[in-house]
Parts: C-alpha cells; sequence; structure tokens
C-alpha cells in the first residue's frame, strides 16, 4: 500500500525505543512495537490463505469431475482444460506481484484480489444453480445432445472460473509477503518469529487443503455443485472482513526510494550492456573515487559494476547507476542458478497428484469388506505428515539447530531447501522399488493383461512415499517461500513469492513435456510404452527410476550452487 509518511508532532509519536523504523500503519504515523504487527496482525493475514486455500482447492481438485459431468467434457478434453486453467493460475502471481510491488501496493492487492475471488466463485455457484445437472436424465435421455449444457452455461463457468485464476494470482504473492512485513527484521526475537512464520503459514496452509479435499470435494459429488462452490464464496466474504478488521494493527513498509524498482533494477542491466566496451581500469577508478571497498560477494558479477559510468567515460545525470542499485541486481541475479536447480524437485512434486493416483487405482484399496479409500484420497496424507511434522520441526528441530549454530532459524534456508530436495530424491527411489512390486505381484498372479483387476497388494504400501512427499515439503517449499522473500529487494517481495510459485507451474509444464516425450519414444511397433493404458504392462518404475537419477544431478547441481551463494541479508 503506498502511504506517505506523516508528519507528528513529538508528543504523537511512540517512544522511540518502542517505534519500528521503516514501518507506519494505515494512516502513515509511526508505528508501536508493542501494538502493531507481529503474530497479532500475522493471524488475520494467515486466516485470509486458509480461505483462499479452501476456495482454490475446492474448485482444482474437483474440477475434471464437474467438466466431465454437468458440462459433459470428454475426459481428454477436461484433462486439457484442467492443465490450461492450473497452468495459466500458476503464472498469474508474476502479474499479480509486479502490479503490487509497482504500483497498487501489497494490501489493496490483497482486497481486490479477494473481491475477484468472491465474484468469481458467486458465478460458478450462479452457473451450477441455473443449469443443475440430472445424471439420470442424460442416462435415459435418448442421444447425447439432449443432456448437453447450454452454451451460455459453459461461457459462464469458464468466464468464471478465469475469473478465480486471476483472483489467485494477484492474492497469493501478496499475502505471504505482506504476513511476512509483520516482522522487524532488525528485532532478534521478531527476526525468530518470523522463520516460525513461514512454517506456521504453511500448516495453515495444508490445514485448508484438508478441509477442501474431504468436505468440499464429498458435498459437490453428493449433495449439490452449487453449494460446494457457494461455501468457498461465502468463506472468503467472511475472511475480506477478517482481514479488513485487522488494518489498525499493520504495519506498512516505507520505500524510500521513489523510482520504480523494475525500473531501477533493470537499468543496471542495459546501462552494463551499452557500457561494454568501458575499460576495468576506468571502473576501478571510479570505485575508488566513490570509496567502494571491496566486500564479499564484490567480485560476483562484476560486469555489472560498469554501469556506474557512461559509454563515454563520463557520470551525467540519469546516464549511470550508483553502487545500491547495482548491488540489487546482482541479488536478483544470484537467484537464478537456485531456481533453476529446483525446477526438478518441482516436476517430481507434480507426480503426486497424477501417476501416484493411477498407481493407487490398481490396487486393494478395501478398508472394511464394504468401503474402499479413493485413490485421489490418498492425497491427503501428504497435507497430514506436513501438519503433524510441522510442529515437531519447529518446536523440537529448530530450537536444538538454533542452540548449535546460532542462527534464528536454526538451519540456513539453502541448507533447509536442500534437505527437501535430497528426501524427495528418496521418494523417488520409494517409488520405484514399490512399483517394482506391485507389476511383479501382477505377474505372480496372471494378471499382467488383466488391467481393470485389482493387484493383490494393499495401497497402504504407497503410504511411505506420500509421507516423504510431506515431509519434504516441509523443508523444501516452506524454505524456498522463505528465501524468494528474504533474498529480493525489499520492494519486490511479492515478485519474490511469485518467483517461488512459478517453480512449479513450469515444473508442471516439464513433466508434461518429459512423459510425452516418453510417451513416444517407447511406444509403437507393438511395444507397451511406460505409461501405458494398462499399468501391469507399463514401467512407471523406470520413470520413477529416471527421476531419481534427475533429482540425484539437480541435487548435486544445487548443492555447488549453494555452497558459492552470498546471502544478500545476514540475519539468517
Amino acid at each position: 500500500m503506498a502511504i506517505s509518511t506523516a508528519t507528528i508532532s513529538e508528543a504523537e509519536a511512540p517512544l522511540l525505543n518502542d517505534t519500528v523504523e521503516g514501518s507506519v500503519d494505515f494512516k502513515g504515523r509511526p508505528v508501536s512495537r508493542s501494538k502493531s504487527g507481529g503474530w497479532k496482525s500475522a493471524s488475520f493475514i494467515i486466516g485470509v490463505e486458509v480461505a483462499e486455500r479452501i476456495s482454490y482447492y475446492g474448485i482444482s481438485s474437483n474440477l475434471i469431475s464437474y467438466l466431465t459431468g454437468p458440462l459433459g467434457q470428454s475426459t481428454a478434453t477436461a484433462a486439457a482444460n484442467v492443465n490450461a486453467w492450473s497452468g495459466t493460475a500458476s503464472l498469474l502471481p508474476l502479474l499479480g506481484a509486479f502490479l503490487a510491488d509497482s504500483f497498487f501496493g501489497r494490501y489493496r492487492m490483497i482486497i481486490f484480489a479477494s473481491v475477484l475471488y468472491v465474484v468469481g466463485l458467486g458465478l460458478l455457484s450462479l452457473s451450477a444453480v441455473l443449469f443443475p445437472f440430472d445424471s439420470s436424465a442424460c442416462q435415459n435421455a435418448p442421444n447425447s445432445m439432449s443432456c448437453s449444457p447450454r452454451g451460455f452455461q459453459v461461457i459462464l463457468f469458464f468466464f468464471s472460473l478465469y475469473v478465480v485464476a486471476l483472483a489467485q494470482g494477484g492474492h497469493k504473492p501478496c499475502v505471504q509477503a505482506f504476513g511476512a512485513d509483520q516482522f522487524d527484521e532488525a528485532d532478534p526475537e521478531e527476526c525468530k518469529a518470523k522463520s516460525s512464520f513461514f512454517n506456521w503459514w504453511y500448516f495453515s496452509f495444508c490445514a485448508g487443503v484438508v478441509v477442501a479435499l474431504f468436505v468440499l470435494n464429498y458435498i459437490q459429488d453428493n449433495l449439490s455443485w452449487g453449494l460446494g462452490f457457494g461455501i468457498p464464496c461465502v468463506v472468503m466474504c467472511l475472511a475480506l472482513v477478517v482481514f479488513l478488521l485487522g488494518t489498525v494493527t499493520y504495519r506498512f513498509r516505507i520505500h524510500n526510494d521513489e523510482r520504480n524498482p523494475f525500473l531501477r533494477i533493470g537499468q543496471v542491466f542495459v546501462k552494463a550492456a551499452r557500457n561494454w566496451q568501458t575499460t576495468s581500469s576506468a571502473i576501478s577508478l571510479e570505485e575508488e573515487a566513490q570509496g567502494i571497498l571491496p566486500h564479499e560477494g564484490f567480485e560476483q558479477f562484476k560486469f555489472l559494476n560498469k554501469a556506474l559510468l557512461a559509454p563515454d567515460g563520463s557520470k551525467q545525470d540519469g546516464n549511470v547507476c550508483n553502487m545500491s542499485d547495482i548491488e540489487e541486481a546482482k541479488a536478483v541475479l544470484r537467484l537464478i542458478p537456485i531456481w533453476a536447480t529446483c525446477l526438478c524437485y518441482a516436476i517430481v512434486f507434480s507426480q503426486s497428484s497424477t501417476l501416484f493416483t493411477k498407481q493407487g487405482v490398481t490396487m486393494n484399496r478395501y478398508i472394511t469388506s464394504s468401503f474402499q479409500i479413493p485413490a485421489a484420497s490418498l492425497q491427503s496424507f501428504i497435507s497430514l505428515s506436513i501438519i503433524i511434522f510441522i510442529p515437531i520441526y519447529d518446536r523440537i528441530l529448530v530450537p536444538i539447530a538454533r542452540s548449535i549454530t546460532r542462527k534464528p532459524s536454526g538451519i540456513s534456508m539453502l541448507q533447509r531447501i536442500g534437505t527437501g530436495i535430497l528426501l524427495s530424491f528418496l521418494s523417488m527411489v520409494i517409488a520405484a522399488l514399490i512399483e517394482k512390486k506391485r507389476l511383479k505381484t501382477a505377474l505372480e498372479y496372471g494378471l499382467v493383461d488383466l488391467p481393470k483387476a485389482t493387484v493383490p497388494m494393499s495401497v497402504w504400501w504407497l503410504i511411505p512415499q506420500y509421507l516423504l512427499f510431506g515431509i519434504s515439503d516441509v523443508f523444501t517449499m516452506v524454505g524456498l517461500q522463505e528465501f524468494f522473500y528474504d533474498q529480493v529487494p525489499s520492494e519486490l517481495r511479492s515478485i519474490g513469492l511469485a518467483l517461488y510459485l512459478s517453480i512449479f507451474g513450469i515444473g508442471s509444464f516439464l513433466s508434461s513435456f518429459l512423459i510425452s516425450a516418453i510417451e513416444k519414444a517407447t511406444s509403437g511397433q507393438g511395444r507397451d510404452s511406460w505409461f501405458s493404458d494398462n499399468l501391469n504392462r507399463a514401467h512407471l518404475d523406470y520413470f520413477y527410476w529416471l527421476l531419481a537419477g534427475l533429482s540425484a544431478f539437480a541435487f548435486f547441481a544445487y548443492l555447488y550452487f549453494a555452497k558459492s551463494y552470498i546471502y544478500n541479508r545476514k540475519n539468517i
């Protein structure tokens, strides 16, 4: 939120030692540490995130069922539409973060996105209520056209769906950044609390996902789609009210530099490129003239220092950049290797909702003699393991590590991310071994050519790989959130979190490309591909071993770049 600093009298100002420097309240006045920010403010913001996750997963987790049911689409068409929507929703946070960091501020963007959410969810519910689906009528219809949805219903539904995607794009990167803004990094206790905030943020995130998976999916499948879409709409309305009630407690960061942060940092790269002919000696003389002393990271990306001078060696106003801008540009550039080496983690992550589920469909899923667990429900074990492990990590492991390392977060952010990448590698190894056992069991019982037969192997064999996925998320997911928030310039923290989200958007697209390429390479001429419709003749285990190999390679590449990474801030 763009708030100008108000001039107030000495009597009205909070005590100096209780004032949070660099932050103001919603009226632009200096804020008191004891009466603003911290967990009291973060609680309001976390509540909004829980509501948003309930709303988003209340749609995305069961979207393919609505498309193949009430909208009457084929499985292939519905899958393509789901992928297109989820991919768009994963990349839109880059746009939302740009608008927030450059123009509107995080507070206003959260309000705007929440209103968009309410509108989108309301229209979704309206489309389902105005055009209810009667499956029995479709089954008895003389032809499929008589139960096809109306054109207006399809248009209204997809318009509403992409309004929700747009709302998610503005909401997702800003809420978490605004929540972390409530903790003062200059205060040791609040610095510890900020690291803990990212843990409890993800804990609440997963709690919202579990509610959506169990409650809303049941309502949509068994009661009413209109009610299933309408409840998230009501939840978002209440969340917006709660968020606004917390306004008087929020801290808003002051940005002393009025220049657009994107233009400021972008100019460094542009001017350094234009000055490619500038000699090193000229740059050294300018650094000496400005009294710039060598420091950690000074030699890294030194070509950007050419932005200190104009191409002709002059220092005309408007033609050069200052060292502060150059250091921020270097900080952004340092993120690229970490971002790239985490893409393989995102590819592995995308298998939990696709191929893991296909494995489960073929196995014995009966809990009692008359009830079997849906294969898709196994995904809930990821969220449940996160909910169980985060308190253990935050309350037991972090204090122990903190006493050893003397770091507020216990271990560094990069160490935390690397631990999760290693665990994801182990999960792929376990998944490959379990799939090999499943194929062997199918062969032993003569089920290789019976794709619809249940392999006499309990689905609980899959639980370890789901649980390990969840624990790896506690390390890597939360670590990435904190890393990309902390290591970008303060004005670009929404963009930092959008970059974290883009890892999983791009990773999902890469996973689809990899599967398509392997499908084409391993099929044809009477051969069964690795992803044959008959899973008893497929080789998902080969694919899992491939992902394990890629994960190992990515892990060592990550270690190389993490070891040489220079932190932008030292309070980690």
